[in-house]
């Protein structure tokens, strides 16, 4: 047996460690994901079928299908300007803070990762600290810093404190992945000459497409779904995102609530695809530095 095991160059219990689980444990695991799935998938179907309900038929039948499709009411909505306009809106700010995160974060990481400097710790915490912190917290300081600045009623009043309160999580995910970049490479490249500024620009973000991923998806989502930010920030309708959008559904004494699930769900649309497109390079940069060795 040692003999055997030495050859094909597995352990013995190698076969043992490779069984494929029972049927209750199968049971279990399938049942489980099954139930989560249904947590989040329910919710966007009701949603999705309840823009092609009238509204008389969505306050008695919520959940089951409808018994008229109203395809209209989609087709009002893609139809008018007023839809493409707030969503190229959100495509620009969620856009813009996506780039500034991801430029400031990969920076910021990269420094605090391979540079050692007095106060990095306290500054990483620094950046960490604003985790905890809601942006809904700091939202009277930051409307009164951004009119000082004149940036009221325009994007990038909208942009900036997204990125600032996006920072603390990018930088924590970049820091984990730069820090498990092989040593070899880092000592190689200052051997032929390479700065820190060559070695991240030409080493560094290359292998980083995994994280990259990961962060622009978490920073595009975040922005994409901001809605106290821009109410707080702008004033033209004609600069509303898509979460400004719904409101023009809300009357005083009532609301088109068939209409506003069917523009929710074309809204959301982009982030699953996007989400879905990015999936394995998500996985992949979340789970970066999870095993050591």
């Amino acid at each position: 047996m040692t003999d055997l095991a030495a050859t094909s160059g597995r352990q013995p219990g190698y076969a043992e460690s490779r069984r494929r689980p029972d049927f209750v444990t199968q049971l279990y695991i399938y049942g489980s994901l099954f139930i989560v799935a249904a947590i989040v998938l329910v919710p966007l179907l009701t949603t999705a079928l309840g823009g092609l309900k009238t509204l008389g038929e969505l306050r008695v039948n919520p959940f089951g299908l409808p018994t008229q499709w109203q395809w209209a009411n989609y087709g009002d909505i893609l139809f008018s300007s007023r839809y493409w306009r707030m969503l190229g809106n959100s495509f620009l700010i969620a856009g813009l803070t996506t780039a500034l995160t991801l430029a400031v974060a990969a920076m910021a990481a990269f420094t605090l990762a391979h540079v050692r400097f007095f106060g990095a710790g306290f500054l990483m915490n620094y950046f960490l600290l604003g985790l905890m912190f809601p942006i809904a917290t700091a939202i009277l300081p930051l409307f009164i810093r951004i009119r000082d600045l004149g940036l009221l009623d325009s994007y990038m009043g909208v942009v900036l404190p997204q990125v600032a309160f996006g920072l603390g999580m990018a930088i924590l995910l970049f820091r984990n992945f730069f820090r498990n970049v092989p040593k070899e490479l880092f000592d190689a490249a200052f051997v032929d000459g390479s700065g820190y500024i060559r070695f991240f620009w030409y080493v560094t973000l290359p292998l980083s497409r995994p994280i990259l991923a990961t962060v622009a998806i978490v920073a595009f989502v975040n922005s994409w779904n901001n809605y106290i930010m821009p109410l707080i920030m702008l004033n033209s309708q004609d600069k509303y995102p898509w979460p400004l959008g719904i409101m023009v559904y809300q009357g005083e004494f009532s609301t088109d609530w068939q209409l506003v699930l069917a523009f929710i769900t074309l809204t959301i649309l982009p982030t699953v695809i996007v989400f879905f497109a990015a999936q394995k390079h998500i996985v992949s940069g979340l789970t970066a530095g999870a095993v050591k060795g």
